[in-house]
């Protein structure tokens, strides 16, 4: 499942982050829509706003105009009577795949052309341990061009590469009347190789094992646009674009994360696990814990939405673990494209 993310950019950058070419070729950002209520967060939960990305309803548009909006996580289908969606009493943050054609909290909403984009710095997943659960970030591999620090006035963005991931969204207005209100859920396939690992695996009777799930990824420009463009690309064919991804890495995080009070960069830091000594920080996660402590201390983000000063007793040594994927080897990495490294079996 994912019942956490990371969302850390400002609005302003969050667009150029965002930056597509429409249907005549022609480089675009999108716009925001109620863009005053979004707010950055290194920690995002089910009932919280997050970012999503769609495609312009209005029927005059060019149909492959794009919208930023700020909509609720945990979709409440337009047909809900109550007067209050927390009356809801069943879990709406996560759909699957397998079944969302089935089940009608979801099936009207994307047959209706409903699909979005759920956008993330990446998502946290959690592996039962003896000793309790380890939190890890999983997120796309970054270009070795990427930089830790944008600067103002530059139009295309080389700063981390967004997790675009499927969802599915609905608008729900109150039965008395009032502000409309729009949210979505995340679609889930089971989890990919590399990042099976870390999914606790509940052992049935006879010996099988339930998979874990992870976030439907549109992996490029090309697999959004088509996800999209409910117009030009039926739901059957759209459904077809979601599937597992490899093309993910990820790195162990502090147990900081785990409260969903706690909002500051040492969430997604990475750590050693099991280090007994001080440990080294490679120049890859360096350049991470640099790009963590400009999104706080000197970017736009800051000046926009004022964020609260941290501490970190995190932020001065950390160094992902050797053996996990990658070592944030992608971040920066020394020689070409990133590559995650693979669990040894």
């Amino acid at each position: 499942m994912c019942g956490r993310t990371a969302c850390s950019l400002g609005a302003d950058n969050l667009r150029r982050a965002c930056a597509y070419r429409d249907s005549r070729g022609r480089q675009r950002q999108p716009e925001w829509i109620r863009g005053e209520r979004y707010r950055p967060s290194y920690n995002k939960g089910p009932q919280s706003s997050g970012p999503v990305f769609l495609r312009l309803v209005q029927k005059d548009a060019d149909s492959s105009e794009r919208v930023l909006m700020d909509m609720r996580w945990g979709l409440v289908p337009s047909w809900f009577k109550k007067d209050d969606p927390s009356k809801m009493q069943f879990n709406t943050s996560n759909c699957r795949s397998d079944t969302m054609l089935k089940k009608s909290s979801y099936k009207g909403a994307l047959l209706q052309g409903k699909r979005c984009v759920v956008l993330a710095d990446g998502f946290y997943e959690w592996q039962q341990q003896s000793g309790g659960k380890q939190p890890y970030f999983i997120y796309f591999p970054q270009t070795k061009d990427a930089v830790a620090e944008e600067k103002e006035g530059e139009e295309e963005w080389r700063g981390w590469r967004l997790l675009t991931m499927a969802g599915i969204f609905d608008c729900w207005e109150p039965p008395a009347g009032g502000e409309m209100l729009y949210t979505y859920t995340i679609i889930t396939v089971d989890a990919s190789k590399d990042v099976s690992f870390i999914h606790h695996r509940q052992v049935r009777a006879g010996g099988g094992g339930t998979a874990g799930r992870m976030p439907a990824i549109l992996d490029g420009d090309e697999a959004i646009r088509k996800w999209l463009d409910f117009a030009e690309v039926p739901t059957q064919e759209a459904v077809k674009l979601i599937q597992p991804t490899e093309n993910i890495v990820f790195h162990p995080v502090s147990t900081f994360v785990n409260s969903v009070r706690n909002n500051a960069p040492e969430c997604l830091a990475p750590i050693e696990l099991g280090a007994k000594k001080e440990v080294k920080a490679t120049p890859s996660s360096k350049t991470m814990l640099g790009w963590l402590k400009n999104s706080q201390e000197g970017s736009p983000q800051k000046k926009e939405n004022d964020l609260p000063r941290w501490t970190s007793q995190f932020i001065h040594s950390p160094s992902p673990k050797k053996t996990s994927a990658g070592i944030l080897q992608q971040w920066l990495g020394k020689e070409g494209q990133p590559a995650a490294k693979k669990r040894k079996a």
